[in-house]
């Protein structure tokens, strides 16, 4: 007998984005996915198992999630900054992305893999984990249930939330690489007081790019989901 093939999932690089353009792709994709055809695929065929976007804010923005956002003081305070206030659907709260971090919005079909909806999240940790352990920092760790995530030592440096409806996963991971951590000072991150939030670069002690880490990513990822990502030629 031989091996059952890997399950494909798209992969749509978007580079540096302003977020309402990942959302907004997101929101297509979902949309597709739940509908049981990927974009591009015909209604009866069954195309792929999802869809992965990957890239970078191209601006500051602070995001709130099913658990809570950002006071009206908060949001009036960090707008006049020149950061966005955006509402998502994601579980946790409020949370900040931007430049010089990593985003990962895995759009999966968890039934066609088999998946759980707590495996899919212990998966999302586990990629972020094993590209640390590439990039040469042994001390990440998963945090517990309460504090979900990537930590170094009582530092979060990989920020999750996700969101399942019919089946389909959305939202995701945040991985600070070169973040400027000045914007995590005008909130609480994820509503846990007392830590703090570091990024690559930070602990690596040289200047961590998110296109550096890209390729490690997506290597970690489809050993993880044990799939392969295929291309997508335009992601917009």
């Amino acid at each position: 007998m031989g091996c059952a093939a890997r399950p494909t999932v798209r992969l749509l690089r978007l580079g540096r984005v302003p977020y309402a353009e990942v959302l907004a792709l997101q929101d297509r994709w979902l949309r597709e996915l739940q509908a049981g055809a990927g974009a591009g695929a015909g209604a009866q065929a069954p195309g792929p198992s999802g869809a992965l976007l990957v890239g970078e804010p191209s601006g500051p923005v602070y995001t709130s999630g099913l658990r809570g956002g950002l006071s009206p003081e908060e949001q009036a305070r960090v707008r006049a900054l020149g950061a966005q206030v955006w509402a998502t659907g994601r579980g946790g709260l409020a949370t900040f992305h931007g430049p010089g971090q990593l985003l990962g919005h895995p759009l999966l079909r968890l039934r066609r893999l088999g998946l759980p909806l707590r495996r899919h999240v212990a998966h999302l940790e586990a990629c972020a984990l094993r590209l640390c352990r590439r990039l040469g920092l042994p001390d990440a760790r998963t945090g517990p249930p309460e504090r979900p995530g990537l930590w170094v030592r009582r530092r979060k440096i990989c920020a999750l939330g996700v969101r399942c409806g019919r089946h389909v996963t959305s939202h995701g991971l945040a991985l600070n690489c070169c973040t400027d951590l000045t914007w995590f000072q005008h909130i609480v991150p994820c509503g846990l007081e007392g830590f703090g939030v570091t990024s690559l670069s930070e602990e690596l002690q040289r200047h961590v790019t998110v296109e550096e880490v890209m390729e490690p990513f997506l290597e970690a990822f489809e050993e993880t989901y044990n799939c392969i990502l295929t291309s997508e030629e335009n992601a917009g």
